[in-house]
């Protein structure tokens, strides 16, 4: 629907003209668990919605926006307006407003298996049904009548008339509950896009946050007289995930991380209680509602996995957190700003993780899993500033990306190097105390810095804020007969050149290792600097350009260094600089500067030495990248034959029971590539095979089950048999993959019908059976697709929510299909389709530079084979 797609210059508008007081909002969820199938036809449920507003300009008209089968009465200042004439399926036209105006809006809205909007779950365990709300960027509109857009904020009442026997949060605290009515607290101004409610049968646990006011926390030693901040915790999950759920941890987490923001922000947690709901196919990581904080039930483990994972857990438990003060409290006036709340959460998440819990290697993680991240989105064709050019709600779903959250990040993480910490949090904390509950950009948080700071911040933000694209940094080496250096420069390349607060390491041979023995830093401008403290030092084994991380940068090699990690990238003991090595080799890969074989070398040769787990597995991603994608195709198979070999010699070689054992048993499992490969997870599987302190719980069952499908050695009875073992709704999403992934004409017929053809697929599903259709060793089977794409795909976008449509473009796209054909058919839709809407356009760009990127890497590993 037009409507639907709210443009910058809509709320600009709007915002001029309207002022909200506030709304009440009534929700019926009755209906979720009454009898019946889930037909073509979309359950629904009531919504009651109550607006006071006022108007600048008396007499003037604006809309009121509402996604909704239906509308069953409208009411503006006591005269009932026709459903029909004013309701167009996405808005609500408002005529002739007063100065001061009450809209009630009673809908029918429609239960979503998209997880935007108002989510409904039934659990195949139990048979229990869950709902839960999810809006960003402007999906609150699809469960109430409101003005969607984040300028226009106001205080939530909510009331929920919901099943016997469930339980209901939302924003607010519980206020009184009448029979099957909860009602909830007001909140303070919030925008729409952070409103919650959460219902359904879930599993609770509670604790108790107490601060006292001079900085004592609950079990404190030394806690004092003074006032005392009380925020009551809550962490939920379904009920059949209950014997899994670990809050103890994640309550010791958030009392950290709020001790840590306490700590720094000089500014009490503003919103009351603090739940966080673990909830079913969520389509994102977690979501910052205030006191209602939701995130994807992923994070409560069913089996053993990794430190990484509670450390990524962690990470994003403290992400979210942040968001309170930055995206709650204080909230971008429109999507151009969304940088204002993403970037900061994620640098925040990190900054407060490593200093607050027990997971102090995060920024080794930061270095080498969210800057890959942002160095990706930013060679895309689709790049754009921090700060971007939203025009619409489309654009504004699609910058949730790598250029806004991790580059933002990088950027900060730079800023803090540059003006220093206590600037930056001293400028933090004037923000929240001069704009709390309010609405910013971009000039507000930079006037604050420079009051901190003394910098120009807006030189400093017109390099790194409102400009895109990476620099390389290179060091260039000359040495006198002696082997001492006689200069050292850091030659910047790129199409901005940026200012880089950057450290160069000389690294050199002590025994076995790899050891920094001087460090410099140096403010880098321009195209050439000359890192005058490190001549005269003896010559290095490896120079290092961006040591610490401290900037935003690719780095690249001399050769004397490129060398030295070929041969010894395993011996660089400090895991921050090692694992700097791997994403910048990684890079060299990527951009078609190093081979991919000889890449996957490097894995062969170091990846059984890496110690961090973290590290190891995004090295695992990229090596199955660097095959799959950018490896000469005649090399393919020799490519196989050799990674599998590696994965299973450091999964025999690994401690038994160990976090490495579990992550190259993964590996392996992707990598497996011979008949004997093959064998031994069968064997693994039905208990004929073992390996010494690998416990094969159900979650590594489905990890070995998949590449066996996938080569027609699991017929869909042994899948079956699988799910009957957990039939859960991760069985249920394990089985549909693993169907999905069997190599048959037929079945990819199956598959792709029931993702493009037809909307019976809840979100999750859709991704698992996208993920099982896509099948490296199945490229020949999925060859007839690449028409069927590039035929259906705007029908798709048109058709199906956003967010299907995005899983359906980029997961569909013949990546497979790595040759200049393909590049050839993609060119020709771009051409043909220059009016189709800009966000499908960018998915699609975004797309054939992947495959583009792929094909150079392809020559280039073929010209040095």
């Amino acid at each position: 629907m037009p409507g639907e797609n709210l443009s910058r210059d809509e709320a600009r508008e709007r915002a001029a003209l309207l002022t909200v007081d506030g709304y009440e909002v009534f929700l019926d969820v009755r209906s979720a668990t009454a009898e019946g199938t889930d037909g073509p036809e979309p359950r629904t449920f009531r919504s009651v919605t109550t607006i006071r507003f006022r108007a600048s300009e008396p007499g003037a008209a604006t809309f009121a926006d509402l996604v909704a089968p239906s509308v069953t009465a409208v009411t503006l200042n006591g005269e009932e307006l026709d459903p029909a004439a004013v309701f167009d399926g996405s808005r609500i036209t408002l005529p002739a407003l007063r100065a001061e105006n009450v809209l009630v809006v009673d809908a029918q809205c429609a239960y979503s298996r998209t997880g935007e909007g108002l989510h409904r779950f039934v659990d195949p365990e139990d048979g229990e049904v869950y709902l839960y709300t999810q809006y960003e960027p402007a999906d609150a509109r699809r469960v109430f009548a409101d003005f969607e857009q984040p300028d226009l904020k106001a205080p939530f009442r909510f009331e929920v008339a919901a099943p016997e026997g469930w339980t209901v949060w939302s924003n607010g605290t519980e206020e009184s509950r009448d029979g099957e009515t909860w009602r909830f607290a007001e909140t303070k101004p919030i925008s729409t896009y952070i409103t919650a409610v959460v219902a359904g049968p879930y599993h609770h646990e509670t604790d108790l946050y107490t601060r006292t006011s001079d900085g004592g926390t609950s079990g404190a030693e030394g806690s004092g007289a003074g006032t005392t901040l009380e925020i009551p915790l809550g962490a939920m999950c379904r009920k059949s995930l209950a014997k899994h759920f670990d809050a103890d941890d994640i309550f010791l987490v958030t009392k950290q991380g709020l001790d840590f923001f306490h700590n720094h922000f000089d500014y009490p947690y503003p919103f009351g209680k603090y739940d966080q709901a673990f909830v079913p196919e969520y389509n994102i990581g977690a979501m910052e509602n205030p006191g209602c904080v939701t995130f994807r039930e992923e994070f409560v483990f069913r089996g053993k996995v990794t430190q990484a994972s509670y450390e990524r857990r962690a990470n994003v438990i403290l992400h979210e957190m942040a968001h309170m003060w930055f995206g709650d409290l204080v909230t971008m006036q429109w999507w151009d700003d969304l940088w204002l709340k993403e970037s900061f959460a994620d640098f925040m998440g990190s900054f407060s993780m490593v200093e607050a819990t027990r997971f102090r290697d995060g920024w080794v993680t930061f270095a080498n899993s969210r800057k890959s991240w942002a160095y990706r989105a930013d060679q895309l064709p689709s790049t754009h500033p921090v700060t971007a050019d939203i025009r619409d709600l489309e654009d504004a779903k699609l910058n949730f990306d790598g250029i806004t959250y991790a580059k933002g990040a990088s950027v900060l993480k730079q800023l803090v190097a540059y003006a220093g910490r206590d600037a930056f949090l001293e400028g933090a904390r004037r923000y929240f105390k001069r704009h709390a509950y309010g609405n910013t950009r971009l000039g507000d948080l930079l006037e604050v810095l420079e009051e901190t700071s003394g910098r120009d911040m807006a030189a400093w933000s017109r390099s790194w804020l409102e400009t895109a694209g990476v620099n390389s940094l290179t060091p260039v080496v000359t040495y006198d007969a002696a082997g001492r250096i006689t200069e050292l420069a850091v030659v910047q390349d790129g199409e901005v050149l940026r200012p880089h607060r950057a450290a160069v390491g000389l690294y050199r041979h002590e025994g076995a290792d790899l050891v920094r023995y001087a460090r410099a830093e140096v403010d880098v401008v321009g195209a050439r600097t000359v890192v005058g403290e490190l001549a005269g030092a003896e010559r290095p084994a490896l120079v290092l350009v961006n040591d610490d991380d401290l900037t935003y940068c690719k780095i690249r090699f001399d050769e004397g260094s490129l060398e030295t990690l070929r041969s010894h990238l395993g011996a660089v003991t400090d895991p921050l600089a090692r694992a700097l090595c791997w994403s910048a080799l990684w890079n060299l890969t990527r951009d078609a500067l190093m081979p991919a074989r000889d890449f996957v070398a490097l894995v062969q040769d170091f990846a059984g030495r890496e110690s961090d787990i973290g590290v190891l597995q995004m090295v695992h991603a990229w090596a199955h990248t660097a095959l799959v994608h950018y490896a000469a195709p005649e090399w393919r198979e020799e490519g196989e034959r050799l990674l599998s070999a590696c994965a299973l010699r450091e999964l025999r070689r690994a401690e038994p029971g160990s976090e490495h054992q579990l992550t190259w048993a993964r590996f392996f499992a992707a990598a497996a590539a011979t008949d004997a490969d093959f064998q031994l997870l069968r064997g693994l599987l039905d208990g004929t095979a073992k390996i010494d302190g690998l416990d094969v719980d159900q979650e590594l069952r489905w990890a070995f089950l998949e590449p066996l499908a996938a080569q027609g050695l699991a017929d869909e009875k042994a899948i079956g048999d699988e799910l009957a073992r957990d039939d859960t709704a991760s069985g249920k999403r394990y089985q549909v993959r693993c169907l999905a992934a069997r190599p048959s004409a037929a079945v990819k017929d199956q598959a792709w019908a029931q993702v493009v053809e037809s909307d019976a697929l809840s979100n999750a599903l859709v991704t698992a059976t996208i993920s099982g259709f896509v099948q490296a060793s199945q490229r020949e089977l999925i060859v007839p697709y690449t028409e069927k794409y590039f035929t259906a795909v705007e029908r798709v976008w048109a058709e199906r929510s956003i967010q299907i449509g995005m899983d359906v473009v980029r997961g569909l796209f013949p990546a497979l299909q790595d040759d200049p054909a393909t590049l050839e058919a993609t060119d020709a839709w771009l051409t043909s389709h220059a009016s189709a809407p800009p966000a499908l356009r960018r998915l699609v760009l975004e797309s054939r530079d992947d495959l583009a990127r792929a094909l150079r890497a392809q020559a280039c590993d073929a010209q040095h084979a």
